[in-house]
């Protein structure tokens, strides 16, 4: 986790926000033309035809035209084709935290591998999902759209070391405030009985 100083960490995160343009892949409506042999593994890492893509710009070039739809598909869309691609987890992952500010005043903010930037808050929004079998854990924050980043297990152990408990709504809650918000990480009683 990274620490900024006084203001000007965001500020630099916040112009990375701001200059991240992507095509705008939910006005386009193209038919669908097949499906393509492209696959986003769980560690972030996109194969073609069974080979992983090593050239970064051409992976943020795709990540850019990406679109979850409500077939619950991941699709490349350009104004002309729709293909479909698989994605084993989530699209992006997020590898990089910074941390400004404590308590209720913290701003929490994700890099993503493809060198997208999120600030999570209300419309950038936690969320974690427990394996029923294993209980392992998977938290995702959201980046853009629908599309979310699975937050690598370091970030992810960086996060838990910021949760504290809450009272909310009379019960104690274990989680961590961002951008005004609090992440809950579950029930007090439910974690540490486990």
């Amino acid at each position: 986790m990274t620490e900024k100083e006084t203001g000007d960490g965001l500020n630099a995160i916040l112009k990375q926000i701001e200059g991240q343009k992507h095509p705008p892949v939910h006005l386009w409506h193209p038919d669908f033309c097949g499906d393509l042999d492209m696959r986003i593994a769980r560690d972030g890492t996109w194969y073609y035809l069974g080979s992983p893509i090593g050239r970064k710009p051409l992976v943020k070039l795709f990540s850019g035209v990406l679109r979850l739809d409500p077939d619950d598909r991941y699709y490349l869309v350009t104004p002309v084709e729709k293909i479909g691609i698989t994605v084993d987890d989530a699209p992006f992952l997020a590898v990089e935290m910074f941390q400004e500010g404590e308590g209720r005043d913290r701003v929490l903010s994700f890099r993503t591998n493809v060198d997208e930037y999120v600030i999570m808050d209300s419309d950038h929004l936690f969320r974690l999902e427990i394996d029923p079998e294993t209980k392992e854990p998977s938290p995702y924050v959201l980046v853009r759209e629908n599309l979310e980043a699975l937050i690598a297990r370091p970030v992810f152990y960086d996060l838990v070391n910021l949760a504290n408990e809450e009272e909310i709504e009379g019960e104690k809650r274990f989680g961590f405030w961002s951008s005004g918000e609090f992440f809950e990480l579950g029930l007090v009683n439910d974690i540490f009985e486990n």
